[in-house]
């Protein structure tokens, strides 16, 4: 551990999905290098991500990421602090090659080495300073968290970095995971958020009316889901029941050719992202909390920013774009907080794929 007067530059390593990333950031905030090697042309062709395929190109690019990330950032190996690795939740292959290595890079420097949660780390990326960005985030605890990514759909109350409390989650699809498989249903491209955000700038988002879930009533356990979130159903109507849900006449062949497929995505974002923001609303009333920190690949969504900005009462922040998705500074930045106050990992300790609570069950 470093001494108090000393800044401490911590090197974070994210492996849990397809973007092999590393970064080194000073004091938990200060982005000297943020270096990610996408594999989405290897996944492109299958319209979403291939276990086996993530984890060989992990270990065939991690050390070549790592030593990017020290290179951009201008330090050497033994430069390094300490170090910070995702460990849940993930793809367990993808996840124990990032786990590894960290673990390695550490025990062979004598260095101490935390495991952190990814899904924590999406909330901390607000608060790093990206390259592109003139200053870095930092709202007061507490506020409400909204985690949106292929894989989760969260909303929660943060007390802490490493404190937070679950109000509501998906019972079935994630938001960016519904956009990935509406994108592949209909050719758009790979991955799908950037895809269909992108085509539904040409879109009218009011030519479909597509349906919104109702979960806001007790079940049968006394539980209730006033925050929780669920795409299966807009999914199927996107998909399987399109012309049900369509807004005046069928349009000409030739209009079919040029607007539709941005239409459908314009009407299906709309939907995807109001399901989320009328969850959040209702969490920002009945909690009282007016300050809203989003994280995940889909907080990118140019809808969803939009939305958010137009509420006025509200205090919503972002992270910078290249903060959103999967990257290494938000691993390190976080990594920081732990290691600050003196907590490490074990070298054992081992990855897990799935989180307690990140999901729920309806009714």
């Amino acid at each position: 551990m470093t001494g108090s007067d000393k800044p401490m530059k911590v090197l974070g390593i994210e492996s849990s999905c397809d973007e092999c990333a590393a970064a080194l950031v000073e004091d938990g905030k200060i982005v000297l290098s943020n270096v990610v090697a996408t594999q989405i042309p290897f996944h492109a062709a299958y319209n979403g991500v291939v276990p086996e395929i993530a984890s060989r190109k992990h270990t065939e690019w991690i050390s070549g990421v790592v030593r990017e990330s020290l290179e951009k950032a201008g330090i050497g190996p033994d430069g390094v602090d300490g170090v910070a690795v995702t460990s849940r939740p993930g793809l367990l292959g993808s996840l124990l090659v990032g786990l590894s290595f960290a673990k390695a890079f550490a025990w062979a420097r004598n260095i101490p080495f935390i495991a952190v949660d990814h899904m924590l780390a999406h909330l901390y990326a607000s608060r790093c300073q990206a390259l592109s960005a003139d200053g870095c985030q930092a709202p007061e605890y507490p506020f409400l968290g909204l985690l949106v990514s292929g894989g989760h759909s969260i909303i929660c109350r943060v007390d802490d970095f490493d404190d937070i409390t679950v109000l509501g989650a998906t019972i079935d699809d994630a938001v960016g995971e519904a956009f990935d498989k509406v994108a592949k249903h209909y050719g758009f491209g790979y991955p799908g958020g950037a895809v269909i955000d992108k085509l539904a700038q040409s879109g009218n988002p009011g030519a479909f009316r597509f349906p919104m879930p109702n979960l806001y009533k007790k079940s049968p356990q006394g539980t209730e889901h006033n925050y929780d979130l669920s795409y299966s159903g807009l999914k199927t109507a996107v998909i399987n029941q399109l012309e049900q849900f369509r807004v005046g006449p069928k349009p000409e062949q030739a209009e079919i050719a040029g607007n539709e497929g941005a239409n459908i995505a314009a009407s299906f974002q709309k939907t995807a992202v109001e399901i989320l923001l009328r969850s959040l609303f209702r969490a920002a009333e009945d909690t009282c909390l007016r300050t809203i920190v989003a994280g995940g690949g889909a907080a990118a969504n140019s809808y969803l920013r939009a939305r958010l900005t137009e509420r006025t009462d509200l205090t919503c922040i972002f992270p910078p774009p290249e903060l959103c998705g999967d990257n290494g500074a938000m691993i390190a930045g976080i990594g920081y907080q732990y290691l600050s106050r003196g907590q490490s990992s074990p070298l054992d300790v081992t990855a897990s794929a799935r989180v307690s609570g990140f999901k729920r069950k309806y009714p």
